[in-house]
């Protein structure tokens, strides 16, 4: 709505008063100026606008306006100041914290004291040591692939495990032999091929078949094996070539389940690391532990690898063929310090002779022998053992960090041990006894971890702290 505003103008009708510049002198003179009301139009901020009409007119501005806009301007001050102070400190509250570390935890390194002994390498073909529980391998020099003969047939019962596994009380699936598994077996025994005979229509267990190839090596048993668990002997062919190279068998190639063909080829290493892990199945290991077996129609049936049952020797295979020569992987338990131990030795191409099996099996037992005389236990993690501090810039107490178990094996002499402690995500604050992280040992072959946890906690920092920093 417009306001009113009285002007003085300088002419028009009406009233008269006196004014300071034209005074009335005896009723004479000029005309007092007269007094109009005009409409004032109200400008953005509420002020009178100002108008020139014609000389002499002065504006009446309204002091109210003038006092409400001095108003405006004062009061938001002290509470702007209390708003940005209020947001500044919340602002430092929020800010992220640093978490609690670990100081003084770098990796170290040690070598096992004492030397690697001198192991009685054979004189012809290649050979290797392993100690899974060690973390150790090593071999007569540098591997060329070479044909293995029924070492082949470790591969076969591998597979056949891992897709059909059995316990050691088992005797699993009844298969029953078809024309073509008659056929094999007579084929086998024409060629002089070592074999277990068999009809069409006969029933044998998965077990059985299993102790005839592995014990007896039988290759009409690799053959229907093959057949049955992949339906045909080239599809098997197939698995057994993923499988190595899945296993890191970088220099293994198979062609036949059986290892009558020459094309079957590998090294003594890659034969251990395929032996390890089927001596880690328990109806793998129960099976080639039998010095004899019995099958149907064949009545029993002894072991070829000839150490089998003696001198601790668990396992596993023997093979022979006229480009192979003697080949032979062994297991045998060996007493270390009171401890029970696996040690695994292969030998491909031995020359020896007209026993290359028992002069293969010789070596690889005088291999075992030397290199268990050589293992010892030691302790590599005490529990209790300090580990590094925690610490925080909030605090000067550093915690002592230590081990929550402790870890002994056996070892081998000469070889490198590392030990790394790897923290768990740590927040800005940690309870007493809470596992901070992790103690890792390793050799390259062999790991173990112990939980990493501290003495005392640090606490969370106070909100003075957090104000000033």
């Amino acid at each position: 709505m417009a306001r009113h505003v009285t002007i003085l103008t300088g002419s028009g009708s009406g009233p008269t008063v006196p004014s300071p510049m034209h005074p009335a002198v005896g009723g004479g003179g000029l005309p007092a100026p007269a007094l109009h009301a005009v409409p004032a139009q109200s400008g953005p901020d509420g002020d009178v606008a100002q108008e020139h009409t014609a000389p002499g007119i002065r504006l009446v501005s309204l002091e109210r306006g003038r006092r409400r806009r001095r108003r405006r301007v004062r009061w938001p001050i002290p509470v702007m100041a209390v708003l940005a102070m209020a947001i500044a400190l919340g602002v430092q509250l929020t800010r992220p914290l640093p978490d609690v570390r670990i100081d003084g935890a770098a990796p170290v390194s040690f070598t096992v004291a004492g030397t690697a002994p001198s192991l009685p390498w054979p004189s012809t073909g290649q050979a290797a040591v392993s100690v899974p529980e060690a973390g150790v391998m090593v071999s007569s020099g540098p591997e060329t692939a070479a044909p293995i003969a029924s070492l082949t047939k470790m591969m076969t019962a591998y597979l056949v495990l891992h897709d059909h596994p059995i316990s050691p009380s088992q005797t699993g699936a009844h298969i029953v032999m078809t024309a073509a598994d008659e056929q094999d077996a007579a084929k086998d025994s024409a060629g002089n091929d070592t074999s277990v005979p068999v009809a069409a229509g006969q029933s044998f267990t998965e077990r059985q078949l299993l102790d005839g190839l592995l014990v007896h090596s039988a290759n009409d048993f690799a053959d229907a094996l093959a057949r049955w668990d992949a339906g045909t002997q080239a599809a098997f062919v197939g698995k057994m070539n993923d499988t190595a190279s899945s296993l890191g068998m970088s220099d293994t190639r198979y062609t036949d389940p059986s290892g009558i063909d020459a094309g079957d080829v590998s090294t003594p290493q890659d034969q251990l690391r395929l032996a390890r892990l089927a001596m880690d199945d328990p109806a793998f290991a129960a099976v080639v532990a039998q010095p004899t077996i019995t099958e149907p129609g064949a009545g029993m049936l002894i072991n070829y690898v000839p150490a089998v049952g003696t001198n601790g020797v668990v396992g596993i295979k023997s093979g022979f063929t006229q480009a192979a020569q003697g080949c032979v992987v062994l297991a045998a338990d060996r007493q270390v310090d009171g401890h029970t131990v696996l040690v695994l030795t292969a030998v491909t191409g031995l020359q020896g002779g007209w026993r290359p099996i028992e002069a293969a099996d010789a070596a690889g037992l005088a291999l075992v022998n030397t290199a268990a005389g050589a293992l010892h236990f030691r302790t590599l993690v005490v529990s209790g053992q300090r580990e590094g501090r925690l610490s925080a810039p909030w605090t000067t107490r550093r915690p002592a960090l230590y081990t929550a178990g402790s870890v002994t094996t056996v070892v081998w002499p000469g070889t490198s041990w590392t030990s790394t402690v790897t923290t768990r995500p740590l927040s800005h604050s940690v309870g007493a006894g809470a596992t901070v992280g992790t103690l890792t040992m390793t050799n390259g072959q062999r790991r173990f971890e112990v939980p990493v946890r501290t003495e005392s906690g640090v606490a969370a920092p106070s909100l003075g702290w957090r104000l000033e920093h």
